[in-house]
């Protein structure tokens, strides 16, 4: 997703340069100027658009980890009634 939101952030920075509404690279870093305009605009434009999915995934992965936690703890208790 966050790719799908940097390569929308890229076709329209190359639109606008190209329409002269942003300014065009020095020489030849035209492709590296769109690149990193782009960078800039999608990083908080993702920041923002994907923080539901963000913390629907972090939701999932604090569950997982809660669930290792109690699979190993009942591991254990299981070897110290064994060992006992």
């Amino acid at each position: 997703m966050r790719f799908g939101v940097f390569a929308g952030c890229f076709l329209a920075v190359w639109g606008l340069v190209y329409a002269g509404v942003l300014p065009r690279g020095l020489g030849d870093s035209n492709l590296l100027w769109v690149l990193l305009l782009s960078l800039v605009v999608s990083a908080p434009l993702s920041f923002v658009l994907l923080r539901k999915q963000r913390d629907a995934m972090s939701q999932r992965i604090v569950e997982q980890v809660d669930t290792a936690k109690a699979r190993l703890e009942a591991n254990r208790s299981r070897e110290d009634s064994v060992t006992s």
